[in-house]
């Protein structure tokens, strides 16, 4: 995919410059962090669509424990005249 858009010269000069910021024994632990990062991330979207499914569910066959419902709006408050604010 790199290639593709930088071509191979570009790619092999990207590598060349990671390894001189980097060092070359920080880049497997960077690479690791990479992989379970990625890894943390499907998990957390699959858990979303576990939960959202399962919600939807929950709520179509009516075994929620309480509907959430709204709370009313609070009355507002009179304000006294002020001349202050008169134009």
């Amino acid at each position: 995919m790199l290639a593709e858009i930088f071509g191979v010269d570009g790619v092999i000069v990207l590598i060349v410059v990671v390894v001189l910021l980097f060092g070359g024994a920080a880049i497997p632990k960077l690479a690791r962090n990479l992989g379970s990062a990625k890894n943390e991330f499907e998990k957390g979207l699959e858990d979303g669509k576990k939960g959202s499914s399962a919600s939807s569910l929950a709520g179509s066959n009516g075994t929620t424990a309480a509907a959430e419902t709204p709370a009313p709006a609070p009355s507002p408050t009179p304000v006294a005249d002020d001349p202050t604010t008169r134009s």
